[in-house]
């Protein structure tokens, strides 16, 4: 009973604080509705639904033109996109215009609004342009460089203040912030040169005549018409165990004239080695089979 009473006063005692607390809550929400202009909601579903079908209209347009002329497809869908950016913005105006009274409270939501949205835009936007400037200033790559970058392989072809755009060997563009460059490792394979080292390994038996497998090698790299002979070239030899199996590993170090050739300069000198690999009778390694 003592408990039930303690229960009873404290409800009693904190009656009075609820029913303030309504009432602040029913004077916000009076305040919120006070400042919508119903009339004008209804017209705002209008535009809104007319703006869906604006943009479905155009987008039909351009997937029909852009069919029978291929050669304006990408002018159309780049003007695709800035009407959309233009009609959303203009449509966005237009239904806050009219569903909304406009006094100093909307403005001062409006203003804070803006202000917390451009602060975490710009703080990525921020830490883009201090990274591209690190990225001038120390050069870890240049223009023209071939890097590799998170599993990306590719020339640089541009340094911007807020990205760098590198060009892939099956010709994509990858786009990537600057603020990558300041955590993650760079591999640069030519640094400002035309040349770079192009590492081409071979295997063969450990029975086969390794020296002249060696020599071969040497000579296949030095004929290419893709080789950097100012350059040396170099063929290294060690014994190593690939799936199981013993193998010599002989891994050709020369340099390409070009890294644009650099694709072709390996195909070049593999399809050499092999011709004299077959022609000489120098066998790759035997793979091991186990008998059960």
């Amino acid at each position: 009973m003592k408990r039930i009473l303690f229960i009873v006063i404290g409800l009693i005692l904190s009656a009075p604080v609820f029913a303030t607390e309504e009432v602040a809550g029913v004077e916000n929400i009076s305040q919120i509705a006070s400042l919508i202009r119903w009339s004008g909601v209804f017209f705002s579903l209008i535009v809104v639904a007319a703006t869906w079908l604006l943009l479905k209209f155009i987008n039909s347009m351009v997937e029909s033109v852009g069919g029978q002329f291929a050669q304006y497809r990408m002018l159309l869908q780049k003007l695709q996109s800035f009407m959309q950016f233009f009609i959303y913005m203009s449509a966005g105006i237009l239904v806050f215009m009219m569903s909304f009274r406009i006094n100093d409270q909307i403005l001062a939501l409006i203003g804070g609004t803006l202000a917390v949205s451009v602060g975490f835009a710009l703080k990525d936007l921020a830490a883009s342009f201090i990274a591209g400037m690190t990225v001038m200033v120390d050069r870890p790559f240049q223009v023209g460089d071939r890097v590799t970058f998170e599993g990306n392989y590719g020339d640089i072809i541009a340094i911007g203040l807020r990205s760098v755009r590198m060009r892939t060997l099956n010709d994509d563009i990858i786009t990537i912030p600057n603020n990558k460059f300041l955590n993650e490792v760079t591999v640069s394979g030519n640094y400002g040169a035309l040349d770079m080292q192009v590492v081409i390994p071979f295997y063969v038996g450990l029975d086969e005549d390794i020296t002249l497998a060696r020599d071969l090698i040497q000579e296949a790299a030095s004929s290419s018409r893709y080789i950097h002979l100012p350059k040396p070239v170099t063929v290294l030899v060690k014994q190593t165990i690939t799936d199981n199996y013993l193998a010599i590993q002989l891994t050709c170090k020369a340099y390409v004239v070009d890294t644009a050739y650099e694709k072709l300069f390996e195909t070049d000198i593999t399809l050499r080695v092999m011709k004299e690999f077959k022609k000489h009778n120098i066998r790759p390694p035997k793979i091991a089979v186990n008998a059960d």
